[in-house]
């Protein structure tokens, strides 16, 4: 086979390029694959709802549409079989690198309003997709391979006849509809605390960008007891790239809801999770869509702070089947089945 050559537009947006390089390496697992990266950025006088419609109308040439929306050449796009993108942004430049390429495309995420006909695949979270014939249902894809980080296929069921050795706990902060109160912080350290008293459970510790200062210091007070914390992690100081340390080495995973990508990485890396939530939170709708997901598929469990105990962790836990297989290689044989003329080049 000739390499598959991958167009990976991208907004620069983290929540949207690890979709993308999810499904890119997803293809990865299936074929030889060049990618060649395009980062945009839409000019701010054009609106992107004007750049959606464009994109899909014929009196509107894809040259001119790039060259007016994002101050790209054509020639910026050229030489690819497939286009893959996530994010709004990225929309207009995917329909219009596929009208001049005659290339297949793959969308991942909501597509704005524009008819699924205009994609050759939309990967999607959402049940309420299931079945449609320009979808594909998965878990959010990751880059994340679970075998690399030396995870088990098979995971045991733990919970407090089966207690976890080494716990992840994934700190988040504020974000739109979430809002903590430092009680509810100060609350889950506690509960840290109580557990490996209970269980003799200790604690690989992770704060994230959007932890507040006063938060990861008294995480970091926390960590200095080290019959509680293992390890800590101050993501201020390390930087990105810190889930994996805690992934490869973590037996469960405590995580703050309010990012929904730490919590959807940890079930692609086959962990149990339970995700936990401060008293004044709330969910867009798709994002409620997506947890019921991981529950319904017993991926994940969820509980408010307020209600933490040993009891209620252990019982979550003991309801949770993670992963027993490696989701880049479930998503590489989809993928394949829904576009089988990409691997025939």
């Amino acid at each position: 086979m000739t390499p598959l050559r991958i167009l990976y537009v991208s907004d620069g947006r983290p929540g949207h390029f690890h979709l993308a390089e999810g499904v890119i390496a997803a293809l990865a697992r299936i074929a030889d694959v060049e990618t060649r990266r395009v980062l945009i950025k839409r000019r701010r006088m054009v609106p992107g709802r004007y750049l959606r419609a464009l994109a899909t109308v014929g009196w509107c040439a894809p040259d001119q549409l790039l060259k007016m929306g994002y101050g790209l050449d054509a020639g910026e796009v050229k030489g690819a079989d497939l286009i893959v993108s996530s994010g709004g942004e990225t929309l207009p430049v995917n329909l219009a690198a596929k009208r001049l390429l005659g290339a297949e495309n793959i969308f991942i995420g909501s597509t704005r309003g524009i008819d699924a006909e205009e994609f050759s695949l939309i990967v999607s979270s959402y049940e309420r997709h299931a079945g449609l014939p320009h979808h594909l249902v998965t878990l959010k894809p990751s880059a994340l391979d679970p075998d690399a980080l030396g995870r088990p296929e098979r995971v045991p069921t733990f919970g407090e006849d089966n207690p976890p050795k080494l716990a992840g706990l994934l700190i988040g902060g504020d974000s739109g509809l979430f809002k903590y109160r430092q009680k509810e912080w100060l609350s889950l350290f506690s509960f840290a605390r109580e557990v490996s008293r209970a269980w003799g459970t200790r604690w690989l510790v992770s704060t994230s960008p959007r932890t507040p200062p006063d938060i990861a210091q008294a995480a970091f007070d926390l960590a200095k007891d080290k019959g509680v914390v293992a390890d800590f992690i101050d993501y201020k100081l390390a930087g990105p790239g810190t889930l994996e340390k805690i992934f490869s080495r973590a037996d469960v995973i405590l995580c703050s809801e309010d990012s929904s990508t730490m919590i959807s990485e940890a079930v692609w890396a086959r962990l149990p999770v339970v995700g936990i939530s401060p008293a004044h939170h709330a969910f867009k709708p798709e994002e409620l869509e997506y947890r019921l997901l991981l529950k319904q598929n017993n991926w994940c469990r969820f509980l408010p702070i307020a209600r933490l105990s040993v009891a209620h962790f252990g019982e979550a836990l003991s309801e949770i089947e993670p992963l027993s297989e490696n989701p880049l290689d479930r998503l590489a044989g989809e993928l394949k089945a829904r576009l089988p003329d990409l691997f025939r080049l």
